[in-house]
């Protein structure tokens, strides 16, 4: 009997702690060794093949408009990210030139910018609220500039989504590494 109740208690607790674990999604790891990135996205999100666009395009299977992508742009030889601008230039920038791909011209407002460095390199992690023709977007960016190019990772979902995926999307922001 006293055996029962141990077992019987020990199942109780081990579905107890088993419903406290973290609301984040495993993550799995994609890896581009001839551009020189890597990041983790959320597994069971698929790659999108996209035609003069980013170089990688994730997105969920079931909510499409999360998605996950990389873009690769040219800067002039020996510019830095410092020389791009703080954190909140860099992100002014960007926010304008997502208001420009938005063919009605809609409000894209940054909502933080903040720099770090990882060994020799700086990344800028910034945060939007898009309001687009498609609807209120929430995205996170990662910008690195290595190699003569600028390396942005964006993160983007439906605001609703936002605060069910936000920690998801934060931990594949700050995956993301260039080499």
């Amino acid at each position: 009997m006293l055996k029962r109740i141990a077992v019987v208690l020990t199942l109780v607790l081990a579905l107890g702690l088993q419903s406290c674990v973290s609301d984040t999604a495993a993550l799995s790891t994609y890896a581009d060794d001839y551009e020189g990135y890597s990041f983790r996205y959320p597994t069971g999100w698929v790659e999108v093949a996209v035609s003069n666009g980013p170089d990688v395009v994730f997105h969920d299977i079931i909510n499409e408009t999360e998605n996950i992508s990389v873009v690769i742009s040219p800067v002039s030889d020996g510019q830095t990210l410092q020389d791009l601008g703080t954190p909140t230039e860099v992100g002014y920038k960007l926010s304008k030139s997502i208001n420009a791909m938005a063919e009605d011209n809609r409000d894209v407002e940054l909502l933080s910018a903040q720099g770090f460095d990882v060994e020799d390199k700086t990344y800028y992690i910034l945060e939007y609220r898009a309001d687009l023709a498609s609807g209120l977007r929430h995205n996170l960016a990662s910008v690195i500039v290595r190699r003569g190019q600028l390396f942005t990772f964006n993160a983007s979902t439906e605001e609703s989504r936002w605060e069910k995926m936000k920690n998801t999307l934060k931990q594949s922001v700050a995956s993301f590494s260039v080499y």
